[in-house]
């Protein structure tokens, strides 16, 4: 989009809420704008907020959000806190001809920002077109019937989009990767014993673009990606089984979380070679350097602290949050030290806040069964350490990894009433569930122990009732829904990350439907340095700009929040725009997500 294009865009913009427009094309001094602005903004508010509005009261209250977003948006502070001025650059757009010197030209999606945001305060979002539903207008048992069969139309549309996402359990899924099973083994010329052995699929992870070009097909930018990886020494591996349940043939669909969860992209992979160049330092997002009081030990919060005995896993996670330190599987470098493991446990001992230990790393379940009842038992000694959970994705990538000899070590350490130990896994997509993964868990499920799910939001897994498949899926095989992340905001995973708008409006459109024992997780944005935000709670963070790129910036407040001071965190975010664009040339239809603009 040219800068004079841009220009005309933005006035016809404006015409929708003339009081706006008259401010800014009046020859008034930046300053005496912004004062006038803001003026006109606590009119609005004043006015749906004291006064009986003639629109509908959840219409006002878009109106209501808009005008609060605005004037933050165009607030002093938020400008010098985002490091850009966001009613200077309108101010630019409106009065100069061409482009000034160094001044971004607005994209699509900047210029489709500002638009929600007027139709907002103007009161014409048009979200509630068709107006009050039927069953509004009548009384008893008319009204009651009514609201069922509008119910029953909303519980249908849903139930159709959740059923575009086929569960591994399904027949036909099942069939197809029995065939992709085979296929592996010939290659392998393994025998079924073997491939129910978890230590063979560890021998025999696939870590290179051509063994894996051999047993399924890559498109040429996923082969480029791996290849990529592979020159540059970017950690890559995919377990047998977890290569079984992609699809021989790409472009499909269906299969196209699994592929993403572990076939990085060539922007990853450069990104990731640039920044390692830089150092670990401009890698560690979470600021876990500055939270690990000793080696092996992670502590951002008063009770809980992070163990991390191993630091790689069976299967490489393309977005995770920890591979700035996380090396290749075969690494004999990746276990930790015994006199590191020592001297962490023993720092852990010797705090006695400390209440919880979560085991992670790395997937620390790649461990013997000896070491991990080892570790287990270490901590167990640690009379203040009332639960542990073990992070682990095994169930999901390499399901024969959970033998019952390894469940029943871990159980001994579960004591209810004293001490518990319960699994935290990670599935991504209704795809990932198969009999085998149900069965790993079921393992845990019959010696009592809980086994709970952390989601991570991304392009992948973000369409309309993707993720409330997942999560209903996931409590049919016995696992509880607990977390949401949204995607971290790495450089190098731009390419994954879906905008805080789409999984706020995921919870409210989409979870919120689902009985409340389906959508109990809590969805959070990892914090560098200080951890979890809750996303739901808008008292914890506040959008406070818009770049000319379209991207929102944030700012998140600290958990310490009303507790101790501490500083709060701006993160820039994907654009909305770009991630609507990408899902429509995905096949999806994006006219089903117009509300998303409203969500801040």
């Amino acid at each position: 989009m040219r800068w004079k294009a841009a220009k005309e865009r933005l006035l016809r913009i404006l015409e929708i809420e003339p009081s706006v427009k008259e401010i800014m094309l009046s020859a008034d001094a930046l300053e005496e704008k912004r004062a006038k602005l803001n003026a006109r903004l606590s009119h609005i508010l004043e006015s749906v907020i004291e006064k009986d509005p003639e629109i509908s009261p959840l219409e006002w209250i878009v109106v209501k959000d808009a005008a609060m977003a605005l004037r933050a948006l165009t607030a002093t502070r938020n400008e010098k806190q985002a490091g850009f001025g966001m009613l200077y650059y309108l101010n630019q757009i409106i009065n100069e001809e061409e482009a000034p010197e160094g001044v971004e030209i607005p994209s699509p999606g900047f210029l489709e920002e500002v638009e929600h945001l007027i139709r907002g305060i103007a009161g014409k979002s048009n979200l509630y077109e068709g107006g009050y539903p039927e069953h509004s207008k009548r009384k008893g048992r008319e009204a009651a019937l009514l609201r069922s069969e509008e119910l029953s139309g909303i519980a249908a549309e849903a139930q159709r989009l959740m059923s575009r996402y086929v569960s591994g359990l399904d027949t036909g899924v099942i069939r197809k990767r029995s065939l992709n099973k085979a296929r592996i083994m010939k290659y392998f010329r393994a025998t079924d014993y073997e491939w129910d052995d978890w230590k063979w699929h560890v021998r025999n992870i696939i870590r290179d673009a051509d063994t894996l070009r051999k047993l399924v097909r890559l498109t040429e930018e996923e082969y480029e990606g791996v290849k990529l990886a592979n020159e540059n020494g970017v950690p890559f591996g995919i377990t047998p089984y977890y290569l079984s349940l992609m699809d021989y043939k790409p472009g499909l669909g269906r299969d196209q979380a699994v592929r993403a969860q572990v076939l990085p992209s060539k922007h990853y992979v450069t990104t990731l070679r640039d920044m390692k160049g830089c150092g670990e330092s401009s890698m560690d997002f979470m600021l876990e350097k500055d939270t690990s009081p000793i080696e092996a030990v992670t502590r951002r919060y008063p009770m809980i602290v992070i163990l991390k005995p191993l630091l790689t896993c069976p299967q490489i996670c393309v977005y995770c949050q920890r591979n700035w330190e996380i090396t290749d599987v075969y690494d004999p470098d990746a276990e930790v030290a015994e006199d590191k493991m020592k001297e962490a446990i023993a720092w852990i001992a010797q705090t006695p806040e400390i209440k919880e230990v979560l085991i992670t790393g790395g997937d620390p379940l790649l461990l013997s069964d000896r070491k991990v009842e080892n570790l287990l038992y270490r901590l167990a000694k640690i009379d203040h350490i009332d639960r542990v959970r073990i992070g682990t994705r095994t169930p999901v990538t390499m399901p024969q990894r959970i033998t019952d000899k390894l469940v029943r070590a871990i159980n001994r350490f579960h004591q209810p009433g004293f001490r518990e130990v319960c699994i935290v896994t990670h599935f991504e997509h209704p795809y990932e569930i198969t009999p085998q993964s149900m069965g790993a868990v079921q393992k845990f499920r019959s010696y009592g122990m809980e086994v709970l799910n952390q989601l991570v939001f991304t392009l992948h897994n973000s369409r309309r009732f993707e993720a409330s498949a997942l999560r209903s899926m996931l409590r049919l095989i016995g696992v509880a829904p607990y977390y949401t992340f949204n995607t971290k905001g790495k450089e190098e995973t731009d390419d994954y990350r879906a905008p805080i708008a789409r999984l706020l409006q995921e919870q409210k459109e989409e979870a919120r439907l689902m009985p409340g024992t389906v959508r109990t997780d809590e969805v959070v944005f990892n914090v560098p340095g200080l951890g979890k935000n809750y996303l739901r709670a808008r008292q914890h963070h506040d959008i406070i700009a818009i770049l000319p790129d379209g991207r929102r910036v944030y700012e998140f407040h600290p958990w310490e929040k009303q507790l101790s001071l501490v500083d709060t965190y701006t993160h820039a975010d994907v654009s909305i725009y770009d991630y609507l664009r990408r899902l429509e040339k995905n096949g999806e239809d994006v006219s089903k997500y117009r509300t998303i603009w409203y969500y801040y």
